[in-house]
């Protein structure tokens, strides 16, 4: 067997795992709140499983804005940014499998390009736009993984930004849940 076709099975079984983990997660969404009992290991993972899909939305960031109120906001972020990095690795792998998912999508190849003709900036890019609130990180990912960004370095950038946006929510949830309280009361 030659490299090029190993390499043509490894991107096949990339993509196939990553579809497989996404339907995975989207049919057991429901049961991912009684995670919460678990603390920052179920706040965690709580978040692997809202940003492993692809492409199927599921609302991580209403956990964690509630959350937020229940638990110290940072230690929120943090559990939940990471979570999300790990979640994110779905596209990345998609993107690995050669960009099967999104080929020929305008957002996808403009993103493409701009990580590769920034590659300087790429690591802050994917920070910045792991921070942004937006339900297209997954082409970010899925573009990633096509450039073949080492995995690492992904996840540390992609990390930071997730605990951003995390800690905005959490923050959020923590200051506010006294205000809807006041409001159902």
């Amino acid at each position: 067997m030659t490299a090029k076709q190993r390499l043509a099975i490894a991107r096949i079984l990339a993509l196939m795992v990553a579809i497989g983990i996404s339907l995975f997660i989207y049919s057991i969404r429901d049961q991912a709140k009684e995670l919460v009992q678990y603390g920052y290991i179920g706040i965690f993972l709580i978040s692997i499983l809202a940003n492993g899909t692809i492409l199927f939305p599921v609302p991580g960031i209403l956990f964690v804005f509630a959350l937020g109120a229940v638990f110290n906001p940072l230690w929120v972020a943090v559990a939940a940014g990471l979570g999300a990095a790990v979640g994110e690795l779905t596209g990345y792998l998609a993107g690995f499998s050669g960009q099967a998912v999104v080929e020929n999508v305008a957002l996808y190849d403009r993103i493409l390009q701009w990580l590769d003709t920034h590659t300087y900036l790429s690591s802050l890019g994917l920070s910045i736009l792991a921070a942004v609130p937006n339900p297209f990180f997954d082409v970010v990912g899925i573009a990633a993984g096509t450039l073949k960004i080492p995995v690492m370095r992904f996840l540390v950038f992609v990390a930071i930004g997730q605990i951003i946006k995390m800690f905005l929510f959490a923050y959020l949830g923590s200051i506010g849940a006294p205000f809807l309280d006041n409001l159902i009361s």
